[in-house]
Parts: structure tokens; sequence; C-alpha cells
């Protein structure tokens, strides 16, 4: 156990900490509630589960081998946060009530643009096997863990959104942080691509 230890501690603070996943879902609970944002929460949740296999079964060592496939994420993820921010700043200026929280295959979809999503990944695929469980053992230990980690993790971001809802019922102020949460995601992009 202790030497899962590191690979707990990896997953907590990558699943934690600010980036596209947790910044979507906490608009998204702002502006949907919790249950609404469910499947947003399942999808992402789904997406790294399948990212984190097929990283640990051999794909990582693709990325390894074409450096090229980090700089195609990057532009690739950067793109498509600034759609998504383009359509939250949107949000802002439409009536809030017509949009909609994204869906399950959106949410999973979008891991495989997602450049954290990607270091996450491949970080576990390289540093975190257990190389003494063989492949398939190893790959269903450490992607069990890092799901299990995370979707407490990115539901707590979530549950802020919800939280901070009771601050958010003047349309006014739905708009503004509509917008804010627009440009982090533009930011976010920017960052991709520096």
């Amino acid at each position: 156990m202790t030497e899962l230890l590191p690979l707990v501690t990896y997953s907590i603070v990558m699943s934690s900490t600010p980036g596209p996943n947790n910044l979507m879902l906490t608009t998204s609970g702002a502006n949907f509630g919790f249950r609404r944002s469910l499947p947003h929460i399942l999808g992402i949740s789904t997406g790294m589960l399948v990212q984190t296999m097929v990283t640990c079964l051999g794909l990582g060592s693709l990325f390894a081998a074409f450096p090229v496939l980090h700089t195609v994420l990057r532009f690739a993820g950067a793109a498509y946060l600034l759609v998504l921010a383009w359509k939250l700043a949107g949000s802002a200026i439409a009536d809030v009530s017509l949009a909609r929280p994204l869906t399950f295959w959106q949410a999973a979809a979008f891991q495989a643009v997602n450049p954290k999503s990607w270091v996450k990944s491949v970080t576990i695929a390289s540093v975190f096997m257990p190389a003494e469980l063989g492949v398939l053992a190893g790959t269903a230990l450490v992607t069990a863990i890092t799901v299990a980690i995370g979707m407490p993790c990115v539901s707590v971001w979530t549950l802020f959104g919800v939280a901070i809802r009771r601050v958010l019922t003047d349309v006014r102020r739905r708009r503004v942080f509509n917008v804010i949460m627009a440009g982090s995601l533009i930011a976010l992009a920017v960052t991709f691509l520096l």
C-alpha cells in the first residue's frame, strides 16, 4: 500500500487543482446545479478511465516516439477551450435557462484533447505502473485508483459551483460570472500554446 501512496497523492493533486475540467464543472454547477451536471462528471470520469487504460496499455509510448503529437494535442485542446469559452460568454448574454450542460459524451470526448488529462495519464503510465503486476493487472489497478480518486475531486468543484449559485440568482451577476469563467478558459487555452 505504501508503494501506491505516491500515485494516490499525484491523483489527488491532478484531480483537485484548477484545469479545464474543473473550471467547466464549477461553471456547470453554478448554472445548472449538481444533478444536471452529473452526466458531465460521469463523462469526465469515463473519459479519464479510457484514456488512462489505453495510455497504460501502450499509447503513452506513441507520445514518446512522436513528440509532435504533444504539439497537436496542445493546439486541439486550446481550440476546443476557445470554442467552449465562446459558448460560455454567449450564454452570459443569452438566457442561461436555454443553455444546457455538457453531455456525458461531450465530457468524455473532451479528455482526448485535454492536455492536463494527457499529462496525468502519461505520467501514471510512465511513473506509477507497478511493473511486478504485469501490464493488464497494473493498468487495472492504477486506473481504478485514479478514477476512484478523481470522481470525488471533480465533484467538489461542481459543488463549489452549486454553492455560489445562490449569489448568482441575479441575471447580471450570472452573466459576469460566465464571462469571468470564459476568460479563465481563454487563459488556460493560452497557457496550452506557450
